[in-house]
């Protein structure tokens, strides 16, 4: 890891060095969760929040990426849908972040902390009346 918090990528050529920077990591850490059948959404931060209402979609929204010494690990904060295996979704979200995260840019990741903070209950598509001029 150098000093500018950024990942080095081992494995130096003549033609340069390759540095992954930890947002990085989150957006792939996020887009990876999300493909997860059973995880309704991510949760953020207020501000992740209120850039999402201005159109700007945030895909490491509900990822958490420490750098350490002895590796990566990575906090993911997520809603799943209401009626799924719990720990059987969470290891999937598990394993596919870490799958997505090694094809991607061949880091070893120490561990993947899933956190289920909340529960999304099915929601029913209400009909909208429609209004005749």
């Amino acid at each position: 890891m150098s000093e500018n918090n950024s990942l080095h990528v081992s494995g130096d050529t003549a033609l340069g060095s390759v540095e992954i920077a930890p947002e990085v990591i989150e957006i792939i850490s996020g887009i990876a969760a999300n493909e997860v059948s059973g995880v309704a959404g991510m949760r953020g931060s207020f501000a992740s929040s209120v850039t999402e209402r201005l159109g700007k979609k945030n895909h490491g929204k509900g990822v958490k990426v420490e750098l350490t010494d002895s590796g990566i690990k990575i906090d993911v904060y997520a809603v799943f849908d209401f009626g799924v295996s719990i720990p059987k979704i969470a290891k999937t979200v598990q394993e596919n972040i870490h799958q997505a995260l090694k094809n991607m840019t061949a880091l070893d990741i120490q561990e993947v902390n899933v956190h289920v903070v909340g529960v999304q209950m099915e929601q029913k598509e209400q009909e909208t009346p429609s209004k005749e001029d």
